[in-house]
């Protein structure tokens, strides 16, 4: 049996969608019958990290759309990647699903395989919202399949949903809270719609086909959602991040937040050991390509140096409650003023040795560090 103290963490790109998001920037093609190609030239990545990390207790399948995989193709690839990989014995293992994909049948085949945690893409239960984000599902199909995760007794399951879209209203995004509530998540993650440039709504925004809601009414919607979920017995643990205990953060994002080793498989996936990062190259064809000479496809490299690594730590850190060390931030006499004037501003607290952001300070998450450090 492993130790689960500090253990690296295991991410798998299931790099197809059905169709693509307008937003989303994250790395995916429509499936077009490359599924079983990309599978083997997955194996073989796999094998090319035997050995170089010790062992792993998460398991997590993002994309793209894992869901798309049948039921017996996820089980032969868990079964590939523990044959491969040492685990913990309660490894925790995700799977990212869309609402349209979820059936009992799957439910069923995914927790036979071992998945013992879901991820759903709600992002909204109003039919025009779901309309204008382009999501293949509807509101009464998310419903549906909130509702058979909870009735296959996935105990632990998250709803992700989404915020700041154009003319949304404060009424309208706390009906959706309370409405997946109801499902009894064990996690809620509430994401900020943020538009990358390169996507069909950066083209969109430029051209001003799209208005994004003020700053001032984004604050709104964050402390409305975030007040909500707190008197709802869930703590806010990161910035988009509520969970209802500690056992129900999800292990996994937690490593990257953390700064905890992490591997990561399939094309765009990313990975960090002894302050290297490395990513992978950004196309199935290619990924595939290079696999096939038994050649790592990693696309770049980097070595972060001792300051990166520290404003990176201040980043990371400032975001959640795992906050950053008191210690630390003493020992630097600017950064050490700084504190004070980010306390009396009500930004951040100490709290077990430990300074952490309060909810105001999440909302300048990506400041903070800049205002900690001077």
């Amino acid at each position: 049996m492993m130790s689960s103290e500090e253990l690296p963490g295991l991410y798998v790109h299931i790099p197809f969608c059905k169709t693509k998001c307008p937003y989303c920037d994250f790395y995916s093609i429509p499936e077009a019958g490359l599924v079983d190609a990309f599978l083997e030239a997955l194996k073989k990545e796999a094998f090319l990290y035997r050995g170089v990390f010790s062992g792993f207790d998460s398991l997590y399948f993002g994309g793209g759309t894992p869901s798309l995989l049948t039921g017996e193709r996820f089980a032969a690839l868990i079964r590939t990647i523990r044959s491969v990989f040492m685990f913990h014995d309660d490894t925790e293992v995700t799977v990212e699903m869309n609402p349209d994909d979820v059936s009992e049948e799957l439910l069923d085949q995914l927790r036979a395989a071992g998945v013992n945690r879901i991820s759903i893409g709600i992002q909204s239960l109003d039919d025009k919202e779901l309309l204008f984000l382009k999501r293949r599902h509807s509101a009464e199909k998310a419903r549906q399949a909130l509702g058979l995760v909870r009735q296959a007794v996935f105990d632990n399951f998250a709803a992700d949903l989404m915020y700041g879209l154009p003319e949304q209203s404060e009424d309208k995004w706390i009906a959706t809270i309370e409405e997946v509530l109801m499902f009894r998540p064990s996690h809620i993650s509430c994401y900020e719609l943020t538009i990358a440039p390169e996507t069909p709504f950066g083209g969109m925004l430029r051209a001003g086909g799209i208005v994004l809601p003020s700053e001032d009414r984004q604050r709104t919607l964050f402390l409305a959602s975030s007040r909500l979920l707190r008197d709802s017995g869930f703590t806010h643990y990161e910035v988009s991040n509520f969970a209802r205990n500690e056992a129900c953060r999800s292990r996994h994002n937690r490593k990257y937040w953390r700064r905890v080793p992490y591997l990561g498989l399939g094309p765009s996936a990313h990975s960090f050991h002894r302050d290297e990062r490395w990513w992978n190259v950004r196309s199935v064809a290619e990924y595939c390509r290079i696999l096939q000479g038994n050649s790592a496809p990693v696309g770049g490299r980097e070595l972060l140096t001792a300051g990166q690594a520290a404003l990176e730590r201040l980043f990371l850190g400032l975001r959640s409650l795992e906050g950053v060390s008191l210690a630390d931030i003493k020992a630097n006499e600017a950064m050490r003023c700084n504190m004070e004037r980010l306390i009396a501003d009500h930004l951040v607290e100490i709290r077990d040795e430990m300074l952490i952001p309060t909810i105001e300070g999440y909302l300048l998450a990506d400041r903070l560090p800049l205002l900690l450090s001077g």
